[in-house]
């Protein structure tokens, strides 16, 4: 305790950032530290794990170091320990989980396991005044998840992608562009110098899975089309083809999650994940709302993989009465509970 808050210290290595934060009270935000990898993976055009894993291994504590510092406290002040333990990279999360397991035990702090997913719903509440229910868009490298949240812990996943995920697309036709890594924040910044309507690409529309998603055809569509081009001579416009891509990626996700709200009769939407920072999807979801939902996303520091955000899930989880020991796992494959 600390002026009378509980102190949650989160830790998060599920990928490529180690993180760790300090919050107070499940939402006030006292430091969060991440330490990107970018430099290490982007000559790789993709996270590479082995890599991964070695860096979060050295640069963990450092980085906890720091965030204790930045937050005026030690670690006599922490209450509550929460890490992610999955879904993610396996030897990436196990880095975290035994940092997080190590503290637990040395200092006698209880100990929380947190889904990866979970964490981006909850990044909402760490800049947002509102409670459930709500649907949340989850958009990232590695997921795409359209979630029910009817009330803390209590969750109906409605739709999820079939195939690539919404980052993982961005990631690789960004690939094809030669716009480099990480792709999605390359893509919409040359976007916004193309034509979004000059090539039409598909938006799927799978019969039985209204509100699953799915990228592939898409994302053959855009290199189908590059193939063409460069077989014919016809020049290619990398600033069109980024913007007509984009367009058609936005479209899925906000017609889908429009439709997820008026399934549920739901007024409150939700974006997280680090695709929920594109600005084309923000704007998008603002211009579709209309008085009919309220549109809420966290800043785009929040919706990248940090460790606040996995603070402020475990607080929730823990005033719940969850708990975990120090035979808490790392899963590859984690689903939301």
């Amino acid at each position: 305790m600390k002026d009378g808050k509980m102190i949650t210290l989160g830790i998060e290595t599920s990928c490529d950032e180690t993180s760790a934060a300090v919050v107070a009270d499940g939402r006030k935000i006292l430091s969060n530290i991440i330490l990107s990898q970018i430099q290490w993976h982007e000559k790789f055009g993709g996270v590479v794990p082995e890599i991964a894993s070695r860096k979060h291994l050295e640069n963990i504590c450092a980085v906890v170091e720091k965030a204790l510092q930045e937050a005026s406290i030690d670690f006599s002040d922490v209450d509550l320990v929460a890490v992610t333990h999955g879904p993610g990279l396996i030897g990436a999360l196990l880095v975290g989980v035994s940092y997080a397991k190590a503290v637990s035990f040395a200092a006698k702090k209880p100990l929380i396991g947190v889904n990866h997913i979970e964490g981006h719903i909850y990044a909402n509440f760490l800049e947002n005044d509102f409670e459930p229910p709500f649907i949340c868009l989850v958009v990232s490298g590695g997921h795409t998840h359209l979630v029910y949240m009817e009330d803390h812990g209590k969750y109906t996943v409605l739709g999820r992608t079939l195939d690539d995920a919404a980052g993982e697309a961005f990631d690789k036709i960004a690939r094809a562009l030669d716009l480099g890594y990480p792709g999605g924040p390359a893509i919409d910044r040359i976007a916004r110098l193309g034509n979004e309507d000059a090539i039409s690409f598909p938006v799927a529309h799978i019969k039985g899975h209204e509100l699953d998603f799915s990228f592939s055809g898409l994302k053959s569509a855009v290199l189908n089309y590059l193939n063409h081009c460069r077989q014919k001579g016809i020049s290619i416009k990398v600033e069109d083809v980024a913007a007509s891509f984009q367009k058609a990626v936005v479209s899925a996700l906000v017609e889908k999650t429009l439709e997820a709200a008026r399934e549920t009769d739901c007024r409150v939407i939700a974006l997280a994940g680090g695709v929920a920072a594109n600005s084309r999807l923000r704007e998008e979801f603002q211009k579709r709302a209309g008085e009919n939902f309220e549109i809420r996303f966290p800043s785009v520091k929040l919706c990248t993989d940090n460790a606040a955000m996995i603070a402020c899930a475990g607080y929730y989880r823990y005033r719940r009465g969850f708990s975990s020991d120090l035979s808490l796992e790392a899963y590859a494959n984690l689903k939301l509970f």
